[in-house]
């Protein structure tokens, strides 16, 4: 490429052959002594930025085009002989890549938090692609290549990765209600972080042309908690599905025969009757009134029930002691338990990582996801 030339001209181009770099400095190690009428090629897909004498001097678009700049051939090299031969009219030629950088993976490394509406707080991993483009060849340099001789997305695309996910858990936080919203709303939710991720990559010289999200998944429990409330939401009666499941269950290990088939075909027989009984009464149950057990002594009483019967207790809950927990009745001034003030609340946690403010009994911080003290 011609860039060490002492006495000729240099003729400057550049090929990205890994199809992975944004920019590539001509030349490749340190500063170079770029003559005056020295040639520079650049393509349709490329652009160049010619630093001299430490300061980014022009930009170049695809053509051919003449460099200026102090170093004259032969005459430099005598007049720099103070300074060891070497000019110190310094010179270099930033080639940037302006071509799309497709299929850039991105994911959270470490579970986020998310304070769901219905499953609480859900630890969420999510994963995705995205395509970059330079659209501020100048800005770029200065703000993440510096003086490195080349930058590839291999380099970028971690600490991008991190602004994608930062951003994702706060745009979850406010658009998001639940995970069961999540079917069908993938599309919606690449569009709006991308569209919130513009001005963070622009300021770094870029352009986020495309964003996919391929998938959300909260943690296994969580999935099978998930699997677990559908299968619930298909059964009517719970109370029939598990006598039902009882009664297959002893069959099946009744018919396999031997002392232990006898002894639970034995067993099955002497409980039929009272299984016939309980499902000739259920319905009579059912007009029942259920019954909990109080609070503060334990005995059972009406599910209605806005007081103990026993002891007195408030059952409907107004307010509660922040200290032992009681439950308080609405103009108390202090709780009856262990005199502790009634108006005092449980005070805001406050994220040591990242200072955001927490629900009181909040475990993980529903900014950065770290585990509260």
């Amino acid at each position: 490429m011609g860039v060490d030339n002492v006495i000729l001209l240099e003729s400057l181009e550049w090929f990205d052959e890994s199809g992975q770099e944004l920019l590539h400095r001509l030349p490749e190690q340190g500063s170079g002594e770029i003559k005056f009428g020295a040639q520079l090629t650049v393509r349709e897909s490329q652009a160049a930025v010619l630093f001299y004498k430490g300061k980014a001097c022009d930009a170049y678009g695809p053509g051919r085009h003449t460099l200026k700049t102090g170093n004259i051939p032969i005459l430099t090299k005598i007049l720099s002989a103070p300074w060891g031969m070497i000019s110190p009219l310094r010179a270099e030629v930033f080639f940037v890549n302006l071509k799309t950088f497709t299929n850039l993976k991105w994911g959270t490394r470490d579970p986020v938090a998310f304070r769901d509406a219905e499953l609480g707080l859900v630890r969420l991993r999510a994963h995705g692609v995205f395509n970059i483009r330079v659209v501020q060849p100048v800005l770029l340099i200065n703000t993440l290549a510096g003086t490195m001789g080349r930058y590839t997305t291999e380099e970028v695309e971690d600490f991008l990765r991190q602004v994608i996910v930062s951003r994702l858990n706060d745009y979850l936080g406010e658009h998001l209600r639940s995970l069961f919203d999540l079917p069908g709303r993938f599309d919606e939710i690449a569009e709006g972080l991308q569209r919130r991720l513009a001005l963070d990559f622009s300021r770094l010289g870029l352009a986020l042309d495309a964003l996919y999200v391929t998938s959300i998944t909260p943690p296994e429990e969580v999935q099978q908690a998930i699997d677990d409330r559908s299968r619930l939401s298909l059964i009517r009666d719970m109370d029939n599905f598990v006598r039902m499941k009882a009664a297959m269950a002893m069959e099946k290990a009744a018919s396999a025969g031997g002392e232990a088939g006898a002894g639970l075909g034995l067993g099955l027989g002497m409980m039929m009757p009272a299984m016939f009984g309980q499902l000739q009464a259920s319905p009579q149950s059912n007009g029942r009134t259920n019954e909990v057990h109080c609070q503060e002594c334990d005995n059972l009483i009406g599910a209605n029930a806005r007081f103990c019967p026993f002891c007195g207790h408030q059952q409907l809950l107004s307010q509660q002691c922040v200290n032992c927990g009681k439950n308080l009745p609405p103009n108390a001034v202090f709780c009856s338990r262990c005199g502790h003030r009634a108006e005092e609340r449980a005070p805001d946690i406050i994220c040591l990582h990242c200072r955001a403010t927490n629900l009181p009994g909040a475990v993980f911080c529903n900014q950065c996801g770290d585990k509260l003290a």
